[in-house]
């Protein structure tokens, strides 16, 4: 079964850029009949916190993302130290104990020669007495994952297509630090083997990693899974931006973004398929496919989703947004004033002009002109009023166009533009319309 996992750290909140990537394991699961996992890589104790946890999961929930199972790094620490065994047994993984500070120099004398700053394994040359000695003094090692330097490292991604690298021109990385706590490589291994995933989604500046992590499947006995590393996110102005790191779903919220734009946006940007306001997913799941991902940065252009947002407020049924709406504002109001909406709270504009006051700034040789509309307005049929308003005025003043409907527009609503006069009339009603009327004459 295709299974897919997003795997956030609960230090802050999501941005823009994990919501994409959790959008893309979302999606390829749902393609593919598949399961979407939620993991929370919780094994910095320090610097973890319960409120991100509930952060990500209100934030997938509001997206539509639903898990189908979750997992935290921190109830399987005794799994890690059994497989973590495994490796130190089979010589896979090994103490180091040179201090950063002696590790810094190493990679500064190795560029000063003009070579790759690789791990020069000195290490493994250590005598039992040298690490005896070094444990004497207090000194912990941290450990490394040992390459496999003679096996060259290769797969096809998804999305980069062929990959390959030189495990020589790779450092050793370090699975463990002295203190005993967790790198991210070894445990997200150990995961992905436990819970079956299949495929593994993320940004492109992985791609190193995964060539590490490839060896460490192997050393575990495990098949890795297949990899999709996608072009990361640039801003509207063509260059990586920091802001992107500062988009999260509050500040969407806070903008007046629905989440069905968020999701036909990030589902589409970077690929060939052009971006469409699709309230229900169900065709952007249906198409969706790494083939079709670019390799060049996808372009994030905040304008282009407030645009979106607009053409997806304009498809969204009264039920599905009626209690963010005013109390007395009924189906019937919603459909009248949904087409000139960028965001459902603008509605409650909209509703104060149907309720009033108004204040309209009326021109003086307009004013005799709408003491008629109140005469007429009394007389008209209200099933239908504004055809029926506007058809008695043509024929009893030789008004039309922008002479006839403006100025009842101004009067009736305090502004030049808006719904339809023919679906806004009835809401305003007979006794405030005349009212609005008279006063503007």
């Amino acid at each position: 079964m295709v299974t897919t996992r997003f795997a956030p750290s609960p230090t802050g909140t999501l941005h823009v850029g994990n919501i994409r990537t959790a959008l893309h394991n979302w999606m390829f699961a749902k393609r593919h009949g598949g399961r979407f996992l939620l993991r929370i890589d919780d094994t910095d104790g320090a610097r973890s916190e319960e409120r991100f946890v509930e952060s990500i999961r209100t934030d997938l929930a509001w997206l539509g993302l639903v898990p189908d199972g979750e997992a935290r790094q921190s109830a399987r620490f005794d799994r890690y130290e059994a497989r973590f065994a495994e490796l130190v047994a089979s010589g896979r993984v090994y103490p180091a104990y040179e201090t950063a500070e002696e590790l810094d120099l190493k990679r500064k004398v190795l560029l000063g020669r003009g070579l790759p700053p690789v791990y020069d394994r000195a290490a493994l040359a250590l005598s039992d007495a040298e690490r005896a000695a070094f444990a004497a003094e207090g000194r912990r090692p941290h450990w490394r994952f040992r390459l496999d330097a003679d096996a060259i490292i290769a797969w096809d991604d998804l999305v980069r297509g062929a990959q390959r690298f030189d495990p020589k021109l790779l450092s050793d990385p370090v699975v463990r630090r002295a203190d005993g706590s967790w790198l991210y490589l070894l445990p997200s291994v150990i995961d992905d083997i436990d819970m079956g995933v299949s495929h593994v989604v993320r940004g492109e500046d992985h791609v190193s990693n995964t060539a590490t992590q490839l060896q460490m499947f192997e050393a575990l006995g495990a098949a890795a899974p297949t990899f999709a590393h996608e072009a990361l996110l640039t801003g509207s102005e063509g260059k990586l931006s920091k802001r992107l790191g500062s988009l999260g779903i509050a500040h969407f919220r806070e903008e007046g973004i629905e989440p069905q734009a968020l999701v036909a946006l990030l589902a589409r940007i970077g690929t060939s398929d052009p971006v469409e306001p699709f309230v229900d997913p169900a065709p952007l799941i249906a198409a969706f496919d790494f083939g079709r991902f670019g390799r060049a940065p996808a372009r994030f252009d905040e304008a282009e989703l407030a645009q979106l947002n607009a053409r997806i407020v304009h498809q969204l049924e009264f039920d599905s947004v009626a209690d963010r709406l005013p109390a007395a504002m009924d189906r019937a109001a919603w459909n009248a004033i949904r087409p000139n909406l960028e965001r459902v709270d603008a509605a409650a504009d909209w509703w104060r002009v149907v309720e009033g006051p108004i204040k309209a700034v009326i021109a003086d040789d307009d004013r005799a002109f709408l003491a008629e509309a109140a005469r007429v307005a009394e007389t008209i049929d209200w099933s239908n009023p504004w055809p029926a308003l506007t058809g008695a005025l043509k024929e009893v003043t030789g008004r039309k166009g922008r002479a006839l409907f403006l100025p009842l527009r101004l009067a009736l609503t305090g502004r030049e533009h808006g719904p339809d006069m023919a679906a806004l009339l009835p809401l305003i009603g007979r006794a405030r319309a005349i009212e609005r009327l008279s006063a503007a004459s």
